[in-house]
């Protein structure tokens, strides 16, 4: 059951229990003969079930393996709009069984409870999510392998590793659009002097297995953490010092250098660069600091204009948010990270438990308060990702 339980309120439940067919084949007040109901063809079926709240249908997901094939069917989904709040969920390592859920929309906090059956323990964490998906890493003392859930629909997946030990790196997972399939790219770092990466890994949900390529010495550099965001079918990655883009296509493995990012600034100086794409992977966004001597004076945000091949200004930080900001990370940028959320870009930092968004349609800035249920012991590896609960998001 997938819940989402408030801090102080009463908890909300989205999959509430329904009563189950009567046993016997002799009719009550309210109930359907299971037999009837066994004798419906599929489109008489469907037609009643769409008259259902997503609540229940959630919880009729149990009912039967009929039903529960029919209400993940691709038509059956995409002929409704089910209006699921979305979350920014907060992860933090001393949290693994529950995270803390902001709504934006209703400027509210909720909790995520995971399900027990996940072989969770204080050594596993969340590495990333995807269209519903959250997949995380597990203590490699009882297993070599990541397990992948769909909370909403209360499943999961375990994926080993090729071999073991299997040191990996810049982990991400990306769900497909109609959520039928998913894949996990990740680096594996070489057992060589230099410690650059050597190959590349990806799991491809459909056949279950794992894809290595190789070839991509020296295209990022020694110690680089920041994550790959998906745009128009590969992962883009942002270098530091000097500013460049490096893409790999999740289907070939194929690594391709993009021209560099600095260029178009005018004599600016980039202290730091940020990727964002939205859900789609269909547009590309750059989350710049500018400033001199390695610290930001100023933030700001451009997007990829593919018909140009050039880079367009879309906003600049406020000054007194960014002055706030920049005191938060103490100019620490390797603690700065970005992610995209229902047309929103946030940006986040590890070493502070707000998060700053900027709604791109709006062209408004605005904080997410701190969890009012959050610990003021915990200062330090806070972790924003975009939870979107999805139905037909498989595993």
């Amino acid at each position: 059951m997938f819940r989402l339980r408030s801090p102080i309120k009463k908890p909300i439940t989205t999959a509430t229990a329904v009563s189950t067919f009567p046993l016997t084949g002799t009719a009550v007040a309210g109930y359907m003969d299971p037999v009837i109901w066994a004798g419906l063809p599929d489109y008489l079926l469907d037609h009643i079930l769409s008259f259902l709240p997503f609540h229940n249908l959630v919880a009729l997901r149990s009912i039967s393996r009929h039903l529960r094939s029919l209400l993940l069917c691709p038509t059956f989904l995409s002929d409704r709009s089910f209006s699921l709040p979305s979350f920014l969920l907060l992860s933090h390592p001393q949290s693994f069984r529950s995270f803390p859920l902001f709504d934006p929309s209703l400027h509210s906090w909720r909790t995520l409870p995971l399900p027990f059956s996940l072989p969770l323990t204080c050594a596993s964490s969340l590495l990333s999510s995807s269209r519903g998906l959250l997949c995380f890493s597990l203590p490699s003392s009882s297993s070599s392998s990541l397990a992948v859930c769909n909370p909403l629909t209360n499943s999961s997946r375990l994926v080993k590793f090729p071999f073991y030990p299997f040191s990996f790196e810049l982990l991400a997972i990306v769900a497909s659009p109609d959520g039928h399939h998913f894949r996990i790219f990740t680096l594996c770092s070489s057992s060589s002097s230099s410690g650059v990466y050597s190959s590349v890994f990806v799991y491809d949900s459909r056949d279950r297995s794992w894809r290595k390529s190789d070839g991509f010495d020296q295209v990022l550099p020694r110690g680089f953490h920041q994550d790959g965001v998906f745009y128009k079918g590969s992962l883009y990655f942002a270098g530091i010092e000097p500013f460049t883009l490096v893409s790999v296509d999740l289907d070939g493995g194929k690594w391709t250098s993009v021209a560099g990012i600095g260029e178009f600034l005018a004599g600016d100086e980039l202290t730091f660069v940020r990727l964002v794409s939205d859900t789609e992977g269909k547009k590309l966004y750059m989350v710049g600091g500018i400033g001199s001597n390695g610290i930001s004076r100023s933030i700001k945000i451009w997007e990829k204009r593919e018909e140009m091949d050039e880079w367009v200004e879309l906003e600049t930080l406020p000054e007194m948010i960014c002055r706030k900001f920049t005191s938060v990370c103490y100019h620490n940028y390797e603690h700065v990270y970005c992610l995209w959320h229902k047309g929103t870009i946030c940006i986040c930092c590890y070493s502070w438990p707000e998060i700053l968004f900027f709604h791109v349609g709006k062209r408004t800035w605005h904080w997410v308060p701190k969890c009012p249920s959050l610990p003021e012991k915990w200062s330090c590896g806070f972790r924003w990702f975009s939870f979107v609960p999805t139905l037909s998001a498989s595993v």
